[in-house]
């Protein structure tokens, strides 16, 4: 195949289809690695392809397949619109998500979403910028999820499960962790454990739950002072504790609804004269790869988020087949080091 000047000119998918002896519906099938396409055909087509220079036009191909080989991967922050997409816990999960979105051959549409939050998720599906969508946290929105769900199937998100929920998540066994982390502090002879965190969050929410059912089932009281609404920032959460030191609520364990309130919380700790775990022991929750890095290292409830990442991206790949793919809550794990006193066990 000859262009004026004697140059090559671009191979056509007619022309495959020709020298195949097939349709170019056929060729086209092939290249697309479909099983509807005999492999030993299949094999011959792609040789021929690459034989004849052929490329395959992928933004024709997406256009006429209406699909974009996209997934958008969206963090709602109506919350905490300070929180930087450089928090561990973020880079941590997209990096594991990047992964497995990738390889399956798709790219990944990063948004991070603050207030104003007006249909933002309507608005991100009628875009057609991505073929699905992968929420990273529920922050307020879980009546626009809901919404949202209702309509457009391909949508997973990383967070609590919640009574009539109609989404898909897929989260950590929060409660189950959280008590685990207050029962081992019990165990360790802390009288005063103040939970650091805001329960309005749904997956905070489920940590505070734990807490309570830790202290109940030890027949301690709840006190309210010893409940410290912290914000996800370590700023923030510096503050909050030097606040509560301020006060002087008495208090000898801090339960952190994350890693970094709690290494937050140390620092805190440790600027104002106090030993960690001597006079305060701190657990957190997340299990960051900065938690070992901690003086002293962290002890904490851990995440995997590496399977957890892995897991919404197969429930989200079966919605978009059609299937049914429903929540999964995955087991926490309580990681023992030096900051709650106990011999460290990781």
């Amino acid at each position: 195949m000859k262009g004026k000047g004697g140059h090559r000119a671009p191979a056509k998918m007619a022309d495959i289809a020709s020298m195949a002896g097939v349709s170019p519906s056929t060729v086209s099938r092939a290249l697309a690695g479909s099983p509807l396409v005999a492999k030993k055909k299949r094999d011959e087509i792609m040789r021929l392809a690459r034989e004849a220079g052929y490329v395959v036009n992928s933004t024709a191909r997406n256009l006429r397949l209406k699909r974009t080989e996209t997934i958008s991967v969206v963090i709602p922050l109506a919350h905490e619109a300070s929180q930087p997409l450089t928090d561990p816990f973020f880079v941590e999960m997209l990096g594991y998500l990047a992964d497995a979105i990738t390889q399956r051959g798709y790219g990944v549409l990063l948004q991070k979403i603050v207030p104003p939050m007006n249909d933002w998720l309507p608005n991100l599906v009628a875009s057609g910028r991505s073929d699905g969508v992968i929420v990273i946290g529920q922050s307020t929105e879980h009546q626009a999820l809901e919404e949202v769900s209702s309509y457009y199937r391909p949508l997973v998100v990383w967070g609590a499960p919640a009574v009539d929920q109609t989404y898909c998540t897929v989260g950590t066994d929060n409660i189950g962790g959280a008590s685990r982390a207050v029962e081992h502090l019990i165990q360790l002879g802390r009288q005063r454990i103040v939970f650091f965190g805001d329960p309005s969050l749904p997956e905070i929410g489920l940590r505070y739950e734990g807490y309570l059912a830790a202290l109940e089932s030890a027949s301690r009281p709840l006190e309210a002072k010893h409940i410290v609404p912290a914000h996800l920032t370590a700023d923030t959460a510096y503050a909050a504790m030097s606040n509560l030191l301020a006060s002087k609520v008495r208090f000898d364990a801090v339960f952190a609804a994350s890693d970094l309130i709690a290494l937050s919380a140390i620092q805190a700790l440790t600027a104002a004269g106090l030993t960690v775990p001597g006079d305060v022991a701190v657990v957190g929750f997340d299990d960051i790869s900065l938690a070992v890095h901690g003086n002293p290292a962290l002890t904490t409830v851990r995440q995997d988020l590496e399977r957890g990442a892995r897991t919404m991206v197969e429930r989200l790949f079966q919605r978009l087949a059609g299937e049914d793919a429903s929540s999964v809550t995955l087991p926490a794990e309580l990681i023992i080091r030096e900051s709650c006193g106990a011999k460290a066990r990781v």
